[in-house]
């Protein structure tokens, strides 16, 4: 998975509540997303959360640059238990984004159960992931 920090639209974004990404990606400007390839909104928790239920992670589109008013395009929703450091949950993005008609590409929050009063998210757009979580026993050869 390479990143790019044009492409990184919440970085270790404090979740307190429902919230939309404080960064967004405009697509009108002469950068290339990967359009007609698949795309994918990497999510990566950086500090453990605490209180909520679960947070669905959203891929958003809107007209605003502050996410107002915006289109879910595809989400994943995630329970406490699993929103631990480290923990990464990918969400697809429709290859079909910019044909939208919508300017600006973000991320949202929305947290169900109470608030947190701690956890952290940093959410990425790539091209192509990786799972990092393959294991290969020790000690062969390869010729």
């Amino acid at each position: 998975m390479i990143t790019d920090k044009l492409l990184r639209v919440s970085e270790a974004q404090a979740i307190t509540g429902d919230a939309a990404s404080t960064n967004t990606i405009d697509l009108l400007t002469a950068q290339d997303i990967g359009e007609g390839k698949p795309l994918y909104a990497v999510f990566t928790v950086t500090e453990a959360f605490n209180n909520l239920t679960s947070i669905l992670f959203e891929v958003i589109s809107s007209a605003n640059a502050d996410l107002s008013s915006p289109t879910i395009l595809s989400m994943q929703s995630q329970l406490l238990a699993a929103l631990t450091v480290g923990a990464q949950f990918v969400v697809v993005v429709p290859p079909q984004v910019a044909s939208l008609g919508k300017r600006y590409l973000g991320a949202y929050y929305d947290v169900t159960g109470t608030n947190p009063s701690t956890g952290k998210v940093t959410c990425d757009f790539v091209e192509t992931i990786q799972d990092g979580k393959k294991f290969y026993a020790s000690g062969f050869t390869v010729a």
